[in-house]
């Protein structure tokens, strides 16, 4: 990038919505001043004596950045201490002792500074005294233009040097004699620094950029301008031979043209003038524009400009449009009749009527009008500047031709960059008052089109760059023009910049409308309005998309300057949008817009939305039939809010247009294919609305339509794709609930038996399917049937569903039962509680135990597959509805609860709460939380809680909502704590188990902390550890050969008899727990071709062989069988792990044989063949005191 390379103005090319919108100001922003002088001096004043420590040195330039880093967004604030350091480092440069790597060091330091500063302010606190010219020069002489390490110090060398070229002295005077001896000539210090300048314009270092501004500051010295034909000739030849398609040629034009843009920058322009064709000449012969690099063709504009900026004189065009004094101070004193003075004198006309613009400045202005379009912001930018500037310089006449070119930019046969150009150029065109106010009425429009400017490519769109520059121009307006230029206007570029900063897409777009408006609001004090509209729609306000469509956008709508353009652009633009977040937003919008213009929603929207739901285009076809829905039912809620007829907003011709969408849509086959998908979730939204509108449809054929494509929409989903299968699957639910409430009654509540016969009979048929999604969809659409449908039924759709949760045969159609446990629950919500009803009306005595039971066997799938835990859909969906029936019954009929079944739901999501997957967890705990909290009136809600008092002790209803459960430093010292209390012991050791022996580090950490904590609590009650060790290998027993836990329980054992869990057992031989132990092992491993369990078990064998008696004896056997096991890696990590526990428990070998025990152990090859192993195994059992093992020969094959 080139020192002076301008920031890009705009919105980047590209700028996803996915990152987060809520952004906050940077974190650099927010200093007072420069607060780290202190550390940074004693930084500066250390580094000699970190020099030779390498680490130090390192960690020293690491910290200087961090400190310099934090002020890159307020560098200004370095201003008052950027001296004090400069002096604090040249001191060592300049220093003639400093060792070579001292200097360097020292010049990283200050290139630091200057990265962050910036080198032009930086470069005038360099020493520029006659007597510092000859020290520079010198310096170069030891410098190594290919060392990558020191670059640093040829850069600040070369600024250092072009400022000492400033000094006002002939440099001739300082050359002295330059023939010192005879036949040797010197080189003169202008020939050296020449030298110096070409050869650094070529390295590949930012060093280049640095020599770029020495050429422009050395070339132009009066004393030197007669160099300047010669190095202009040398720096065209050079450019003229280097080609962009390599490398070192890329490097060396980006070298030349630096150079020549700062010298036509910093030059005069009769010393530049005579060269300036011929540079263009050369430039326009090295085919730039055809290149890659961004930089290069940058360059190449900033150049062409310059040139152009030469070619034209320097003076203040005065026919510019001025609108005053920028100082609000001196525009309050201004009088009246001076203000209409200064606007006479603005207004007339040029006093150069015979300037004379050179032919050149054509094919200038076409360069740049060509940069305008060029594919990359920044060459866009500095081009707008450039034609800004040349403007500038022009005749009135020619000034508004190239207006007119920029306007041009603006065809729809012109690409994005060339709309994104031209508002940059206008946006600076207004800001210097070249673009005068009878030019308005032309750009105004096309700004408006701008702003809302979208076009499709693929699967996506482009032109956030376009509406984003578009804010800038008006912004770049509201403070170039007086309020009487743009008061025609107002109206139109309010509303257009109100649409954009709640409905565009983009989150920068959105916030660059706000800030432009906001901008009009306080410069040109006519928007209608705009101080309410801004302190609602602020910068942070506008960063969530949803709350801008449906929040923002009903607010400002209250104003009725907004409403119909807000109308206007969602029906135009956004309801046919690409993104289908954006239709979906767009039709929800106007669901709330449209109650503010009833008459004229109904008038002019609903016709057009009709006519776009027929569209040949997807897309709009989508998002009318959304829109139709959501128009239809907020002007049925608004006429009914009103109390007036629904037909003074939807007349028989909306009503019938409505009707016939879904048969036509069904005879043109719209409901196949991909596109298929989008039509069948709208039209399904569509019967929803149409039916909660109460449209007079009953009885006719369009409602066996509409029953006809919400059955084959949930029997067909497994051909829908996976992304879009839960919303229309949702959708389709809602749709058959609304219909079948209001088109399946003969009176409220009744059910209408020509129009439902046996559609709760065909969903129960359709829960046997062997397609996966038919069965999710069919038990969706049975829980969202209305209680007249269930009326009678309720044992055998109860039935159906319970089925589906208990189907073995279908073991991984996890969603299917995850699916049915929420029919389940919902249709209980349904039908409501009554003790003493009966089981197929209503959940009663009846029933209710058998569907507790089918709930909490759901809390015991684990199924897993390829994607993982599936089973755990299962389980969330069933505590979500144990808890919503648990409170339903306990509100309604707390009678129903039994104790031992409140007692095993609340065991099971302890358990579930003590697990390991953190979303899951904390869910059980929420419900958990719930249950135990529930009150109304009359006390508790749900009877019979467990231990109730000392839970609410445990768990107080403050904390409630403060404790993080999905954090395990959280959750499990607060779960382990029921481990005290003996109803919720097995459940949720049987929970910890699976979370000790997990693979996460954090839950495995905070779990077994936990667990050891409480058990380091009861070591001094023998009767609780007792208790505690029972329920254990309750655990165990239940679990044998369960993968799932008993691996996880045999890393938990490990751990607890490392850490001493147990040893009070190993007072007593043979305790009954260290017996059972071994059993349950023994089982568990038994056969087992499983090496993470053989491994898990051999650890938990070392840690058993602490107990005395006989218990040891047969441990020691196990160890000595697993020496001898098939498996290499586990005959070597036995002998591992016994030559470890045989240092750490003393006693278990005695000493006489030990020795040789661990040599045996050590010094064998445990990985080769059975048979040379069986030998040292053997003589281990001799040295132990144990039997050595018999083979038992295999019984022969039979005949």
């Amino acid at each position: 990038m080139g020192l002076d390379q301008e920031p890009a103005a705009g919105a980047a090319e590209d700028s996803p919505e996915d990152s987060p919108e809520d952004g906050a100001p940077a974190r650099g922003g927010t200093f007072e001043a420069f607060g780290d002088s202190a550390e940074t001096r004693a930084l500066l004043g250390r580094l000699p004596e970190v020099l030779g420590d390498c680490a130090a040195r390192e960690s020293a330039l690491q910290r200087f950045r961090v400190i310099m880093d934090k002020y890159q967004q307020q560098p200004h604030l370095l201003d008052p201490h950027l001296e004090w350091m400069m002096n604090l480092l040249l001191e060592i440069v300049q220093d003639k002792t400093s060792p070579v790597d001292l200097v360097h060091l020292a010049f990283k330091f200050l290139y630091i500074i200057t990265k962050v500063r910036g080198y032009k302010t930086f470069l005038r606190l360099f020493p520029h005294e006659v007597a510092d010219v000859q020290p520079v020069l010198d310096m170069f002489t030891n410098q190594n233009p290919k060392d990558h390490e020191t670059w640093e110090t040829r850069y600040m060398l070369l600024l250092w040097l072009s400022m000492t070229c400033l000094i006002p002295f002939d440099f001739t005077r300082l050359d002295g004699n330059l023939h010192t001896q005879p036949g040797q000539t010197r080189m003169s210090i202008t020939d050296r620094i020449l030298q110096i300048a070409q050869s650094y314009l070529v390295v590949s270092d930012k060093a280049r950029d640095a020599a770029a501004v020495l050429v422009s500051k050395f070339i132009t010295r009066p004393d030197v301008k007669q160099k300047m034909a010669d190095f202009l000739d040398w720096s065209l030849c050079t450019l003229a031979r280097s080609s962009f398609q390599t490398i070192e040629g890329v490097i060396t034009m980006d070298g030349m043209l630096q150079a020549l843009a700062q010298i036509f920058k910093h030059g005069k322009r009769d010393d530049c003038l005579p060269y300036a064709a011929t540079v263009l000449k050369c430039l326009d012969g090295c085919r730039i524009p055809d290149s890659n690099q961004t930089l290069l063709r940058k360059l190449r504009v900033k150049l062409v400009q310059r040139l152009g900026l030469t070619f034209l004189k320097p003076r203040v065009a005065k026919w510019r449009y001025q609108r005053g004094c920028r100082s609000l101070a001196a525009n309050l004193q201004a009088s009246t009749q001076s203000q209409r003075e200064a606007r006479a004198h603005v207004e007339t006309p040029d006093s150069e009527e015979g300037y004379d613009v050179p032919e050149e400045v054509e094919s200038v202005l076409e360069q740049l009008l060509v940069g305008l379009k060029d594919k990359d912001t920044v060459v866009r930018w500095s081009a707008a500047k450039g034609i800004g500037r040349v403007a500038g310089r022009l005749p009135q006449e020619l000034a508004d031709d190239v207006v007119g070119s920029v306007l041009d930019c603006f065809s729809f046969q012109e690409t994005d960059n060339a709309w994104h150009g031209g508002c940059l150029a206008l946006a600076e065109l207004g800001r210097r008052g070249l673009l005068l106010p009878p030019r308005l009425p032309d750009v105004v429009p096309v700004i408006l089109k701008a702003l809302t400017y979208e076009e499709k490519r693929g699967a996506c769109s482009v032109g956030d760059n376009v509406r984003d520059a578009a804010c800038y121009v008006c912004w770049a307006f509201a403070r170039a023009y007086e309020p009487q230029e743009l008061k025609p206007f107002v109206a139109r570029i309010s509303s257009a910049l109100v649409i954009a900063t709640v409905f565009d897409r983009n989150v920068n777009c959105r916030r660059a409308a706000s800030a432009a408006f906001q901008e009009n609001v306080g410069r040109q004090g006519t928007f209608p309005h705009g101080i309410d509209i801004l302190t609602t729609a602020d910068y942070f306000a506008v960063g969530n998309r949803s709350n801008c469509f449906l929040v923002i956008s009903m607010f400002i709508a209250g104003f009725p300057e907004y409403t119909r353009p807000m109308i206007d652009h969602l029906l135009t633009m956004k309801i046919s949008h690409w993104d289908g977040v954006i239709r979906e937003l767009s039709a929800k919008a106007l669901h709330n817009l449209v109650q503010q213009a009833p008459e004229y929603s109904a008038a002019q929207v609903f016709p057009r939305l009709l006519s776009m739901t027929q569209s040949t285009d997807l897309h709009t076809r989508h998002g009318a039939v959304l829109t139709c829905a959501e128009v239809a039912h907020s002007l049925y809620r608004l006429a009914v809010r009103e109390d007036r007829p629904v037909a003074d907003y939807l007349d028989e011709t909306v009503v019938q247009g409505l009707k016939q969408i879904h048969q036509q849509l069904y005879d043109r086959q719209l409901y196949r294919g991909l596109g298929g998908e989008l039509m069948r979730q709208a039209v399904c939204v569509l019967i929803e609305n149409l039916s909660l509108s109460k449209m007079p449809f009953r009885g006719d054929a369009v409602i066996d339509g509409w029953q006809w494509l919400i059955s084959d929409t949930l029997r067909n989903l497994h051909h829908v794709s996976s992304h879009s299968r839960q919303q229309i699957k949702e959708a389709a639910a809602s749709a058959l609930a609304a219909l079948c409430s209001e088109y399946y009654t003969e009176e409220p509540g009744k059910a209408d038996s020509a129009g439902q016969e046996g559609l709760a009979e065909k969903y129960l048929a359709e829960l046997q399917s062997p397609e996966e999604m038919t069965r999710c969809g069919f038990a969706m659409a049975l829980g969202a049937l209305p209680g007249f449908l269930l009326r009678g039924r309720l044992q055998q759709v109860l039935a159906g569903l319970r089925a589906v949760t208990l189907s073995s045969e279908d073991v991984s159609f996890a969603e299917s039962r995850r699916d049915a446990v929420k029919a389940i629950a919902r249709i209980c919500q349904t039908v409501g509680v009554r003790a003493e009803g009966t089981p197929d009306e209503v959940v009663c005595k009846g029933n209710v135990s058998q569907i507790y039971s089918t709930l909490l066997d759901c809390l015991r799938d684990y199924t897993t597959d390829s994607r993982g835990d599936v089973g755990a859909w299962v389980r969330e969906a069933a505590m979500t509805s144990l808890m919503d029936l648990t409170l339903l019954l306990g509100r309604d009929q707390p009678e129903l609860i039994e104790a031992p079944t409140c007692q095993r739901v609340m065991c099971c999501l302890a358990q579930q709460a003590s697990e390991k997957i953190d979303h899951f967890r904390a869910h059980a705990a929420h419900v958990f939380m719930t249950l135990l909290h529930a009150a109304g009136s009359a006390g508790p809600t749900v009877p019979h809680v467990p231990h109730r008092a000392e839970l609410e002790q445990l768990f107080p209803r403050s904390e409630a909502a403060s404790v993080n459960w999905t954090a395990p430093s959280q959750a499990f010292p607060r779960i382990t704590q029921l481990l005290g209390l003996p109803a919720y012991r097995y459940h949720v050791l049987l929970g910890l188990a699976v979370s000790v022996g997990g693979l996460t580090e954090s839950t495995v950490r905070h779990s077994t902390q936990s667990l050891f904590a409480h058990m380091k609590g009861i070591q001094n009650d023998p009767q609780a550890l007792e208790s505690f060790s029972g329920t254990l290998l309750q655990v165990f027993e239940d679990n044998l050969l369960n993968d799932r836990v008993s691996v996880p329980l045999l890393k938990m054992l490990d751990q607890m008899l490392a850490n001493g869990c147990f040893d009070i057992f190993t007072a007593e031989e043979d305790h009954p727990f260290c017996v059972k132990l071994l059993e349950l092992c023994k089982a568990e491993t038994s056969k087992s071709k499983d090496v993470q369990k053989l491994r898990s078990s051999i650890a938990v064998f070392c840690g058993m062989a602490q107990f005395p008696g006989g218990v040891r004896r047969k441990v020691l056997l196990q160890l000595l069988l697993l020496l001898c096991h098939p498996f290499p890696v586990i005959r070597k990590t036995t002998a591992s792990q016994v030559y470890e526990m045989l240092l750490t428990y003393s006693g278990v070998v005695g000493a006489d044989v030990l020795d040789e025990v661990m040599a045996v152990l050590s010094d064998t090859a445990w990985d080769l063949e059975l048979l040379l192993v069986r030998g040292h195994r053997n003589r281990l059992c001799d040295l132990l005191g144990v039997p050595r093992p018999q083979l038992v020969p295999k019984p022969p094959a039979g005949p």
